[in-house]
This record gives structure tokens, C-alpha cells and sequence, in this order.
């Protein structure tokens, strides 16, 4: 197991490539179940994320080659129907898996799905969307076994405790798209993630319209084909790149970043005193010093509000704010497993209920912490490039899941950061 160093203290400086974005990747590729023929997907990132969704399809006796230069070539069909546990427990999106075997295949055994530990993130609105449909679901043995002998169109409503679902808006939307008649999924979610989904599903033939819209109708076809897709760029990772630059007092350019789909962060900084410029091939961000950043109250809220992804991170630049800040989560109340390891490194964070509210401190000193999730990691990122002296940062595999060469791409920028085994 690895862990990463930070000398903090480092200007960011240059250009940084944004790599495709993982939360659409996955959903994506899952999609390719839906048909008999060849996917070729491109720039999907270098992902442990990735890696677990290959070994599902593969699994799944799906054929899949990973070619050089982010391509991904799925070639169906699938010769299996459960999804096991020892695959699916790692990764929550490997749920995905669900809607397109239950809707090609008729049937799916799938383990419930695992991932980060952020708070409770139930399954029912997956199940819920699936019913609609006419799946017949039953949990035995820590599996979800669906089995449907026709899928029908249905009017289905996906309102959860917390806003919409952007995997179980996925799961729904694939088995539609081979349905009987027409589906309409009222309180979808409309993330970038869920577009760029919806748009893959079009190109294999499938018929959707209102994606990017709380109200998706999908009208069911018979079969769907083979095609070549783009994956979009990753916001979170832009996101996370544009606060490295910001808290550093660097100047950075996030090459084919796109502002449209994370206006909520960058609204957030401008407000804080970072300079931000948007350009047809990427966006600048350019930082201040830490003393100079303007404290502020952020709410994390389902697309388009400030996602949750960008709290943890968020956190950690408003740690150094000239004031009092106040984030409030409202997706996963619980996910502030970070602000103990933030407090290891001399940030003031009090927390109430679902409140965290940071009293800006002069400087952060280096420490040893631990990578709870794969934000939160990103988040103790941030502080140790911006921390006085030596931040060691353990477990971070979370990173690796959801960072592609991050690193790697630090130390271009400038950041004195390196790989350890433990």
C-alpha cells in the first residue's frame, strides 16, 4: 500500500489535463450490456474505478480490450447475469450493472454495492424505478435478484429523502431505453454524468428526449447497436484542480475543462476573491495567497447546486479563509469523516448536525493523516499543498479510484509531492 508526501508551500503553476470523467465512464460502460455489438468508448480515465467495472464485464463474460489512449472496447453479449459479491462490494456504481442485464438478459443477480463510507446511500430508488417497469424484485443472500419477462413503459417518480438519484435516474433510464412503449421519469437527476449517458444510449439507437431536465421520456426500441463515444471531461477533477491552484496562490489552466458543468464551484471561488477565466478550450484560475481568501457559507444541493464531491475540498481552502465559513450537507449529512484529519493539521472545524463551521486559520501545519473516501482524500491533498512543512497522507487507494496520475500531474504544476510504500 502506498502512501503519498507533500512539501507544502508550492505555487501552482502551468497546464493540467482534465481526464474523462469517471462518474460518467461507469454508467457507460455498464450500458454497453445493453447491446450484442462493439462499444468503443474514448477517453476513459485510468481508474481503479475503472478497473473494478472491467473485472464486473468480464465477469459477465463480456469481452473487453483496454487500447492505449483511454479507449475501451466492449464487445457483448454477456454469457452471465450475477454480478458478485467480491467485485461489486468495492465500487457503488458497479450497481449499474442492473437495469441493462435485467432489460436485455430478463434477468440479474447482483451483490449490493459498496464504495466509500459517507453515510447511508440506500438502494430503494433503483429497485423502485425497476418495478416500474414491470421487474419483479427480490433481496435474498445479500443479492438483488430482478427478473422481468417483458419490460413495460410506466410513468415512474424518483423523489428521494435527499433530491433526485443520479445512478438510480441511470439504472431506470437504461432498462427504458428497451421497454415496452413509453417511460417518463419524473424528478430525474440532471447532472452533466446523466446527460453524457443519455447521449451514449442515443448514439446505439435508443430514444430519449428531456435529459438534462427533471422530466426524461424515453420512448422503448426493439434493439440497440454498437457505436464509438467520447466520454465528457471530469468536473470534479477540474474542480479539485481549480481549488489546488486557487489555495496555492498559483495560475493554472485546466485544458478542456467545462465551465457549464461546474458553475456552482466556480460561482463559490469568485465569491471567495479567485480570479477565474473561462476560455472555448478549458478555464484559468488564478489564486491568492491565504490570508486573502474571503470566508463563505456553501450548501451542497443535487446538480445544479454545489456538489457534494467538491465539499471535502471546499473545506480545505475555506480552512484559510480571513473568517468564519459555514457548508452545510445536504446530500450526505454525514460526510465530514475529513474534519478530525483537517483539525490534525491545525484547522478550527465545529461540527453541528449537518453544519461545519470553519473558523479561518493563519496557516495549516503538516501531519500525518488518513484518506477516509475518495473526496476527502482530495481534500487533505489540498491542505497539505497548502500546509507549512511535511503532510504524509495514508490509505490513499481512495485516491486512485477517482484520480487519474494526480500526483504525477501535481508535480507538472509544480508541487512537491511524491509515492511512498508503507
Amino acid at each position: 500500500m502506498d502512501k503519498l508526501i507533500i512539501e507544502g508551500g508550492k505555487p501552482l503553476k502551468g497546464t493540467i489535463n482534465i481526464s474523462g470523467a469517471k462518474n460518467a465512464a461507469l454508467p457507460i460502460m455498464a450500458a454497453s450490456l445493453l447491446t450484442d455489438d462493439t462499444c468503443v468508448i474514448n477517453n476513459v480515465p485510468a481508474l481503479r474505478d475503472v478497473d473494478t467495472m472491467v473485472k464486473i464485464l468480464r465477469a459477465l463474460e463480456t469481452k473487453v480490450d483496454r487500447k492505449k489512449g483511454n479507449t475501451v472496447v466492449i464487445k457483448g453479449p454477456c454469457g452471465k447475469t450475477r454480478a458478485i459479491y467480491n467485485l461489486v462490494s468495492t465500487m457503488r456504481a458497479s450497481v449499474c450493472v442492473l437495469g441493462p442485464l435485467v432489460a436485455k438478459k430478463h434477468v440479474a443477480e447482483v451483490s449490493f454495492p459498496g464504495g466509500c463510507i459517507i453515510g447511508p446511500r440506500p438502494i430503494d430508488l433503483h429497485l423502485k424505478g425497476l418495478e416500474g417497469l414491470g421487474v419483479e424484485i427480490k433481496i435474498k443472500s445479500g443479492y438483488i435478484i430482478a427478473k422481468a419477462r417483458k419490460l413495460k413503459g410506466a410513468k415512474i417518480y424518483l423523489g428521494g429523502h435527499f433530491g433526485s438519484s443520479v445512478l438510480a435516474t441511470a439504472n431506470t433510464m437504461m432498462a427504458a431505453t428497451l421497454a415496452e412503449g413509453v417511460t417518463i421519469i419524473e424528478n430525474a437527476a440532471c447532472e452533466p454524468e446523466i446527460v453524457d449517458l443519455a447521449n451514449f444510449l442515443i448514439s446505439m439507437g435508443a430514444k430519449i428526449a428531456g435529459h438534462s431536465t427533471p422530466t426524461i421520456r424515453i420512448k422503448g426500441v426493439r434493439r440497440l447497436h454498437g457505436t464509438n463515444y467520447n466520454i465528457i471531461p471530469d468536473r470534479v477533477e477540474a474542480g479539485t484542480y481549480m481549488l489546488a491552484g486557487a489555495i496555492t496562490g498559483g495560475e493554472v489552466f485546466l485544458k478542456n475543462a467545462k465551465p457549464a458543468h461546474f458553475l456552482a464551484v466556480i460561482d463559490k471561488l469568485r465569491e471567495c476573491g479567485v480570479k477565474i477565466t473561462e476560455f472555448k478550450d478549458g478555464v484559468k484560475v488564478k489564486g491568492l495567497v491565504a490570508s486573502s481568501i474571503k470566508p463563505a457559507t456553501v450548501t451542497t444541493l443535487p446538480y445544479p447546486g454545489f456538489p457534494t464531491d467538491m465539499q471535502a475540498q471546499m473545506m480545505s481552502a475555506l480552512c484559510l479563509a480571513d473568517g468564519i465559513s459555514v457548508i452545510t450537507e445536504k446530500i450526505y449529512p454525514e460526510r465530514f469523516i475529513h474534519v478530525s484529519e483537517l483539525g490534525r493539521m491545525g484547522a478550527h472545524i465545529f461540527l453541528e448536525g449537518p453544519n461545519a463551521i470553519i473558523r479561518g486559520v493563519k496557516a495549516l501545519s503538516g501531519a500525518d493523516v488518513m484518506a477516509s473516501d475518495l473526496r476527502a482524500s482530495a481534500g487533505l491533498v489540498l491542505a497539505g499543498l497548502v500546509a507549512k512543512g511535511k503532510t504524509q497522507i495514508h490509505r490513499i487507494y481512495h485516491l486512485d479510484r477517482g484520480y487519474e496520475k494526480l500526483d504525477n500531474k501535481l508535480s507538472n504544476l509544480g508541487a512537491k509531492i511524491w509515492r511512498e510504500k508503507e
